[in-house]
């Protein structure tokens, strides 16, 4: 694979579009030596080993046999490929894989990489996010507690404005009692002659 993005890489006036064009190539010429190396292996000499009998009677006959597999069997392939290549998209593929190189070239920072060791690993992706979660409720919590003083001394406030009233309330109560006693004495002064 690396000798074949250096391959990709190398073309003169690459871009995206010739890059992934350049892929496609390469992927092509991938499956090409995949079934060179298939008929290779599945060379005339060995159907001539399996069907024996068959070849001592008619070698022609064989031989046309055999072209016709290996025609057939080519065009199956090739045909299964291309069904590949369109219901997986591949193409597009290769053009996200053109993206994610443009991406790697411009990022500055490296790239997360397993450091092999899972508690590492793991501490590594939790803490921060354990962080700022206790950030979060910290914060949260003060702002509870403002909220909650806020509402204590509300209550304290209101509490001091009832004894206040209670008092004041107290004190027109016996002022009104204190009047009536009077308008009472002076009522029954009135009505009543001394004796």
């Amino acid at each position: 694979m690396e000798a074949g993005e250096g391959a990709a890489e190398e073309e003169p006036g690459s871009g995206s579009s010739s890059s992934s064009s350049s892929r496609l190539l390469l992927f092509d010429s991938l499956v090409q030596r995949f079934l060179s190396a298939l008929l290779e292996a599945g060379n005339y000499q060995r159907f001539v080993q399996c069907y024996q009998r068959f070849y001592k009677f008619q070698p022609e006959m064989t031989r046309s046999i055999f072209d016709q597999f290996i025609d057939r069997l080519q065009t199956s392939i090739k045909d299964e490929i291309e069904e590949i290549k369109q219901e997986g998209n591949l193409e597009k593929l290769f053009d996200s894989l053109d993206k994610l190189e443009e991406e790697a070239k411009q990022r500055t920072t490296p790239a997360w990489r397993p450091s092999g060791t899972p508690e590492e690993d793991l501490r590594s992706t939790l803490v921060p996010y354990y962080l700022q979660q206790k950030e979060f409720f910290q914060k949260s919590l003060q702002e509870r507690e403002a909220e909650n003083a806020r509402l204590a001394q509300a209550v304290l406030t209101g509490r001091e404005r009832i004894a206040t009233m209670q008092q004041e309330i107290q004190e027109r109560r016996e002022a009104w009692q204190a009047l009536s006693k009077a308008q009472k004495e002076l009522v029954m002064a009135v009505v009543k002659p001394p004796e």
